[in-house]
C-alpha cells in the first residue's frame, strides 16, 4: 500500500513537472500599453562622480549605475520588439532547480522596440525604482505603458542591492551594505536596522535624482525629455526613495509609492507635492489596516506620520487579492506552484491587478505633470487638529 502510494506520488509529481515545463516554454506576451505612442527601449550606464558609493567593496568608488529607458517613439513599420532580458540581463530568471517553474524569458514578448527613433513632442521624465532586490527590467509592464502615454521612463537598478545588474557586460550581485537583510523582518524599524535603512534610502534617492539627469545626456532624447517635470515612482523600497527623491529636487512633480515602507527624513518632514500610495491588500503603508503583526503597526505609524507632517495632496488605495510580488512582472506570466508558494502573489488576475496599477499611475502622472485631472483614488491625508 505504502509503496503504492509513493509511486502514484511520484508520477503525480514527474506529470506535474512534465506540464509545467511544458507551460513555461510557450510564449507569453506582457500587458499592451494602453497610450498611443509605440514604445522605445534603450540600455545605458551612467557613472555619479559625485559621489563615492558607499555600498561597493573598494572605497571611493564612484557610484555605476545601469539605467533602462523607454519613451514615446516613432520606431520604423514592421519593427521587431526588443528581448525581455538581452545578454546577461537575463540571470533574473529563477535558476537552478527552480528554472522551469517561470516563463522562459525567450518567450517573454514586450512591445518596446531596441533604440527605436523617438516620437515628436517633449514628454515629462519618470523615474522608476524597483523594490529591493529586483531590478529595473522587472518593471516593463509599468514602464511601458507610461512610456505610451507620453513619458520617457528611467529605470534605475541600484547596484549592489539588486540581486543581478549588469555593468559593462559583467553581472554584479547585491551585498550585505546594499541588500541588509533586516529589511525583510518585523524588527527593521527598531534601533540600527532602521538606522541602516534611513541610510540606504539617501543612496537611492541619489540614484533616482542622478538618473533624471541622466536622460537628456542621451542624445537621443535630450530635445525630448523635460526635465522640469520629474515624477519619481517606486516598488517597495523604491517607493521609499521615490518620496525621498522627491523631497530634495526641486524639479520633482510629485512621487508615487507602490506598496513600500517609508524611511528618511521625508518621514518626518513630509512632501510638500503631490504623492500616491498604492498597497497591496494587506499592507500598512498606506496608513488605513489592520495591523496583524508588529511591522504592520509600525509600517501604520510611519506612514501616518509621513502623511500629517505633508502639505501637498495625497491619494491612496489597496488594490484586492494583491500581494507584494503583483506590482512586478511576476503577475504577468506564468509561474508553476513551487514558485507561486515562494513569491508573494495573491489571488488576484496577475494582468487585471497591473492593469489598475497602471491606471492609477497614469492618472496620477498626468495630473502632477499637468496633463490631467484630479485623481480618482481616495485622499488620504489626515485631518489637522
Amino acid at each position: 500500500m505504502l509503496l503504492t502510494a509513493a509511486l502514484v506520488v511520484v508520477v503525480g509529481t514527474g506529470a506535474y513537472v512534465g506540464y509545467a515545463a511544458i507551460r513555461a516554454a510557450q510564449p507569453v506576451t506582457l500587458p499592451a500599453p494602453t497610450g498611443p505612442y509605440p514604445v522605445g527601449r534603450t540600455i545605458t550606464e551612467g557613472t555619479d562622480h559625485a559621489r563615492a558609493d558607499p555600498l561597493a567593496p573598494q572605497p571611493g568608488t564612484p557610484r555605476r549605475l545601469s539605467i533602462w529607458l523607454w519613451y514615446p517613439a516613432a520606431p520604423a513599420p514592421g519593427a521587431t520588439p526588443a528581448p525581455y532580458t538581452p545578454g546577461a540581463w537575463a540571470g533574473l530568471h529563477l535558476g537552478g532547480a527552480m528554472a522551469w517553474t517561470e516563463t522562459d524569458f525567450d518567450e517573454v514578448h514586450v512591445h518596446a522596440v531596441a533604440d527605436a527613433p523617438p516620437a515628436s513632442g517633449r514628454f515629462p521624465v519618470v523615474v522608476l525604482e524597483p523594490g529591493l532586490g529586483f531590478a529595473a527590467p522587472q518593471y516593463t509592464t509599468i514602464a511601458e505603458n507610461l512610456a505610451s502615454n507620453g513619458y520617457v521612463v528611467a529605470g534605475v537598478t541600484p547596484t549592489y542591492s539588486a540581486n543581478l545588474t549588469v555593468l559593462g557586460g559583467a553581472t554584479m550581485a547585491a551585498n550585505d551594505a546594499g541588500n541588509p537583510s533586516a529589511v525583510d523582518t518585523d524588527d527593521f524599524h527598531a534601533g540600527a536596522a532602521q538606522a541602516a535603512g534611513d541610510r540606504l534610502v539617501e543612496v537611492w534617492a541619489g540614484d533616482a535624482r542622478f538618473a533624471a539627469t541622466q536622460v537628456a545626456a542621451q542624445p537621443k532624447l535630450t530635445d525630448h525629455a523635460d526635465l522640469d517635470r520629474v515624477v519619481y515612482i517606486g516598488h517597495s523600497f523604491g517607493g521609499a526613495a521615490a518620496l525621498e527623491a522627491c523631497r530634495s529636487d526641486p524639479h520633482c512633480a510629485g512621487a508615487a509609492d507602490l506598496d513600500g515602507t517609508q524611511f528618511g527624513p521625508v518621514v518626518h518632514s513630509g512632501l510638500g507635492k503631490p504623492m500616491l500610495i498604492i498597497g497591496n491588500q494587506d499592507s500598512c503603508v498606506t496608513g488605513t489596516c489592520q495591523p496583524a503583526t508588529p511591522g504592520d503597526e509600525a509600517d501604520q505609524r510611519t506612514a501616518l506620520s509621513l502623511l500629517t507632517a505633508g502639505t501637498g495632496p495625497a491619494w491612496c488605495d489597496r488594490i484586492a487579492g494583491t500581494r507584494h510580488f503583483n506590482f512586478t512582472d511576476y503577475g504577468a506570466y506564468y509561474l508553476a506552484a513551487p514558485a507561486e508558494a515562494v513569491l508573494a502573489l495573491g489571488p488576484a488576475d496577475g494582468a487585471e491587478a497591473l492593469s489598475r496599477i497602471n491606471a492609477h499611475l497614469r492618472a496620477f502622472a498626468d495630473y502632477t505633470t499637468g496633463n490631467g485631472p484630479t485623481p480618482s483614488a481616495r485622499s488620504c491625508r489626515p485631518e489637522r487638529r
